[in-house]
């Protein structure tokens, strides 16, 4: 008899492929359990199913954390695994433009990701490149809305995760020209999160082995494999897509091979939300982080 782990997601993309593959590649399942998966109600995070029970572990980001510490409150998740140590969305073109700078963007329409945190990401990655955030028109649509309003001509740019703008270029709508994540470099960008008891559990070190052992299997296979293996959770998605997206995150090294949440890529998540405005103090790396299981 397996043991039943929950886990939800906040979004759900090829860019989580680390989170995925301890499902698709049977990495739980050797550990004895039965994974059962979700994806987060619109406008909800995982955070919450973690709060009230409903799920073991959840695909967050540390940044998560600061909007109790703000209010001088303690998060009730902690962060114990990265999923990404980089931001992994990107800036796509109507056209090719092999000379494309951020400098470009002045006075053009780009449609922004304005979650939190891929805003905030977006906004430090003009400021790294030297373009005044205010120098774009910031065209703000639904994130589900986004691609579809950039297919039907609004917008110069889009700045989407993978992989919607692999997407885009297969059905030749698109061209990236930028990656968001080469532009700051390292950071704590996206995590698994779990209450601080069920981290002190052996399920947990269970879940943390395989975790490690899935990370590794998806650096050191080629993208094609990945992609045979996950292609059951992106029915929608073509196959050469689902490859490429894969490999184009595998290089930009988003997927590194350690998972803790190292304290330099805290500093720096923490860099982007002051110059943000989203956050009033650096908050310390233990309130928010906690060592991976069995570690």
């Amino acid at each position: 008899m397996s043991d039943e782990i929950r886990i939800q997601f906040t979004r759900f993309s090829a860019f989580y492929s680390p989170l995925i593959a301890t499902i698709a590649g049977g990495f739980l399942a050797q550990e004895g359990f039965a994974p059962r998966h979700s994806i987060a109600p619109p406008g909800k995070s995982a955070i919450e199913g973690v709060v009230a029970g409903s799920v073991d572990v959840c695909q967050s980001a540390p940044s998560q954390g600061f909007g109790p510490l703000e209010k001088g409150q303690a998060p009730p998740a902690v962060h114990f695994a990265q999923i990404n140590e980089m931001d992994g969305f990107f800036l796509t073109a109507r056209a090719p433009d092999p000379a494309f700078t951020w400098n470009t963007l002045g006075g053009k329409r780009v449609l922004v990701d304005h979650g939190g945190q891929p805003l905030a990401m977006f906004k430090y990655a003009c400021h790294k490149r030297g373009v005044p955030y205010g120098d774009l028109t910031a065209v703000d649509v639904p994130s589900g809305q986004m691609d579809q309003t950039f297919r039907k001509g609004e917008g110069d740019y889009i700045h989407q995760q993978g992989p919607a703008p692999q997407q885009l270029e297969h059905d030749g709508v698109g061209h990236i020209v930028a990656s968001v994540g080469e532009a700051i470099g390292p950071c704590a960008f996206s995590s698994l999160a779990a209450t601080r008891e069920w981290l002190k559990s052996s399920a947990a070190a269970r879940f943390t082995r395989a975790y490690r052992q899935a990370r590794a299997w998806l650096l050191a296979t080629p993208p094609s494999q990945v992609a045979e293996a996950e292609a059951s959770f992106f029915p929608e998605v073509d196959r050469a897509v689902l490859t490429r997206t894969i490999a184009t995150y595998q290089q930009l090294g988003c997927w590194t091979p350690h998972v803790e949440i190292t304290r330099p890529a805290f500093e720096v998540t923490l860099d982007v939300f002051q110059h943000a405005g989203l956050i009033t103090r650096r908050h310390r790396y233990e309130d928010v982080v906690a060592q991976p299981p069995g570690a």
